[in-house]
Order: structure tokens, then C-alpha cells, then sequence
């Protein structure tokens, strides 16, 4: 037993010497090389441990920022994670990393786009630059996988003593946030240049790209592997339930995971039968309000003051494919970078009263579709959000003369 304990208190005293020698300034190249060459694996909780005793020491939390990717750099691929449990789909780490599948398939679309860029010179068209702006309009989806982390994950963390690595991530989270709204700025600059764009690429869109890379490098070979370790299915289970409120990245969870010593019914029917609303004119069960939105022949989207996609109808026939992943996503980047103005203009005359309602209609795969965005108000006129109402009048077009009796189609 002593020699195992003595083997761990050796590991860390190697890998805290080598991120003070970072810190120092000595060459991470050089480092990593000798790391590969003294430590044949590095078990997860020994890199938490160190980097906890680092800022319990006196290294500034900053500091520990700065050096989070040098660091992460030396030890990738070089950390043990046998000591990681397996995990049941719908878990929210199952979900944590479902996201990170799809965030690694976006960031690679990118990269190729970016590449196609750089051969085209000159040649690049609007199309390209679309393109590429909606790529990191749904890149900014990261933000709630970075929320739920923060607001959800990080405390119960932090309960069990573990503070310096959740607030080392949380600074990288924001860097991230910054530098993929930098780039969505540039982005919308008219007429961008394609060599403005390319050299822009190497100061802001590159890095984005690398952050959310590297973040998920850090979140799978450190933090995901430490949190199933020190959380009980309790905390899971409040963290899964509370996650909808937050929403999801890019993915939407198919199944509603729950500890094995719950009852059978699922959360989503426990949601249903818990509740009751009550209105001026009458109430609902929160089942019967869900039958009713879901059974009126209309596509429903409620966007918020901040902004924000907080709910949609899931009747059976809709117009426009929805999922939970746009929950809690700014309502801009839920459409095409080419009618995101149109988008800012309704919301803005809504929020300043000029109009209240603003109807559209296309023609949408055979169907003629209208589309008809409204402002919602309060009692004292206050702006409360937005609600979209989409419906396929093509049947009610072709209708001629009357029904009078019963039919059924």
C-alpha cells in the first residue's frame, strides 16, 4: 500500500513541477517529451488534485487560466481514465457528450469550409460567407452546454471541496463565449474581403474553434470522469431534471433518464399530471393545456423579452421541424443569416410599440404557409416576448361553398 501511495504523491510532485515550469516559461514542446518519458499514465483525480493544491498554494486562479492549455496541451492523451464509470444514454454526462459529438462534427464542418476559403481567394461569394456565418451562429449553441456546467454541475462540485478547476473552466468558458461572438460580429461586416476574412480567421475564428476543441478534451479526460466520481444519482437526477430549464446543445435528448429506485412513470408524465393553471376564465391540468396546444392545427413559438426561445407546440403535423435544443437559444440564431436582419427589425418594433403584429406567407413544398408573428403584452401594455403562429392554409384555400352537416373526412 505504501509503495501505491508513494507512486501517487511521486506522479503529482512530477506533474505540479512541470506546470510550474510552464508557468515559469519553459517550453511546453520540451516538457511534453519528458512527461511522456517519466510518467507512463496520470489517473484523472491526481491532475484535479494538483491543480486544487496549486491555487490552495497561492498560484493565482489567472494564472492557472493561462496555463489551463499549455497544460491541458502537455498531458493529452497521457491521463489514465480506466478509474471512469460507464454511464446510461440519457444520463446528463451521456448528454454532455452526445453534444460534444455533435460540437466536434460543426467545428470540423468549419475548419473544411474555412480551408475551401482559402483556395477560392478572390473567387469567394456572399454564399461562402453565409455559410460560414451560420456555422458559428450554432456554434454559440456551446453557451448553454456552458451554462448547465456553471449553474448546474459546477455546485455540486463545489459542495465536495472541488472549487479551482470548476472556476479555472468557467474563465475558459467565457473566453470561448467572446471570441465565437467576435467572430459572428465580423461576420455580419458587409462586404468583408476574402483576405480580410482570412486573416482575421488566424485572431478570432481559429481560436474559437480551438477553444471549444480543447474544451472538450478537458470536460471528457477530467471533468466528467471526476463528477461521476464524487455525484450520487440524488444530485444526477436534480441536475437532469433542472437541465430543460437551460436547454441543450445541438442534440435533443431522446430519453428521460432517471436513478433505477425512481417509480416507472417518466418525468416528462410525472410534468404533466403535477400541475395546475389556473386562468381568469377557468383551468387547465397541465395535461389537458398540453392536449390543447398540441391539437390546434397551428405551428406555436414563444420567444421571450430577453429574446429567447422558451417553448414550442409539438403537434403532430408541423410545418417547421422543432427540438429541444433551440430551448433557450437567442431567437436570431434560430434562422438563416440572411433574414436575421428581418428578425431584429420585428423584434425591435415590438419591443418600442411602433407595430404589433407582422404576417408573412410562402409557398413552402406545395403548401401555402402563413406565418404571423405577434407582440405580447401585459395588462399595462409592457412587452412580455414574441409568439409565432405558422399554419398550412392550403386546404382552407381550396375550400368552396358550405358544410352544414356532419362529415368526416
Amino acid at each position: 500500500m505504501s509503495e501505491l501511495i508513494n507512486n501517487s504523491d511521486n506522479r503529482k510532485a512530477t506533474l505540479k513541477q512541470l506546470i510550474l515550469r510552464l508557468h515559469a516559461g519553459e517550453s511546453e514542446q520540451e516538457l511534453r517529451k519528458e512527461l511522456m518519458s517519466s510518467l507512463q499514465s496520470i489517473p484523472y483525480g491526481e491532475v484535479v488534485e494538483v491543480e486544487q493544491e496549486l491555487i490552495s498554494e497561492g498560484l493565482p486562479e489567472t494564472e492557472v487560466l493561462r496555463l489551463c492549455d499549455a497544460h491541458s496541451a502537455v498531458l493529452q492523451g497521457n491521463v489514465d481514465m480506466s478509474g471512469s464509470k460507464g454511464i446510461p444514454e440519457g444520463h446528463p454526462v451521456d448528454v454532455f457528450r452526445e453534444e460534444n459529438r455533435a460540437l466536434r462534427l460543426l467545428t470540423a464542418q468549419t475548419r473544411e469550409l474555412l480551408a475551401e476559403i482559402e483556395k477560392l481567394q478572390s473567387e469567394v461569394v456572399g454564399a461562402e460567407i453565409y455559410k460560414l456565418r451560420g456555422f458559428f451562429n450554432q456554434l454559440f449553441d456551446v453557451d448553454k452546454h456552458y451554462q448547465r456546467k456553471e449553474y448546474l454541475l459546477f455546485p455540486y462540485l463545489e459542495r465536495e471541496g472541488i472549487t479551482g478547476p470548476p472556476k479555472v473552466m468557467w474563465g475558459k468558458h467565457d473566453e470561448i463565449r467572446e471570441q465565437i461572438k467576435g467572430t459572428i460580429e465580423l461576420l455580419q461586416t458587409e462586404n468583408i474581403s476574402p483576405s480580410d476574412l482570412l486573416a482575421a480567421a488566424e485572431l478570432v475564428l481559429i481560436p474559437a474553434l480551438f477553444g471549444v476543441e480543447d474544451m472538450i478534451i478537458k470536460e471528457e479526460e477530467f471533468l466528467f470522469p471526476m463528477s461521476l466520481d464524487k455525484l450520487t444519482d440524488i444530485d444526477w437526477y436534480e441536475i437532469a431534471k433542472q437541465s430543460i430549464e437551460i436547454g441543450f446543445c445541438l442534440y435533443d435528448p431522446q430519453v428521460d433518464w432517471k436513478p433505477d429506485w425512481l417509480p416507472r412513470q417518466s418525468i416528462n408524465e410525472a410534468q404533466k399530471t403535477g400541475g395546475h393553471v389556473q386562468m381568469p376564465s377557468g383551468s387547465f391540468s397541465v395535461e389537458e393545456l398540453l392536449a390543447i396546444l398540441n391539437t390546434i392545427p397551428v405551428d406555436m413559438t414563444f420567444v421571450d423579452k430577453d429574446d429567447k426561445v422558451k417553448y414550442f407546440t409539438q403537434g403532430s403535423e408541423r410545418i417547421f421541424t422543432r427540438n429541444r435544443s433551440i430551448l433557450n437559444r437567442d431567437v436570431r440564431l434560430c434562422h438563416p443569416p440572411a433574414s436575421a436582419h428581418i428578425v431584429d427589425k420585428i423584434i425591435d418594433d415590438f419591443k418600442s410599440g411602433k407595430q404589433n403584429r407582422a404576417p408573412f406567407w410562402i409557398n413552402k413544398g406545395g403548401k401555402f404557409v402563413h406565418i404571423e408573428y405577434f407582440a405580447l403584452r401585459n395588462e399595462q401594455g409592457d412587452y412580455l416576448g414574441t409568439l409565432e403562429v405558422s399554419q398550412d392554409l392550403t386546404h382552407y384555400r381550396a375550400l368552396e361553398g358550405e358544410q352544414r352537416i356532419l362529415s368526416y373526412n
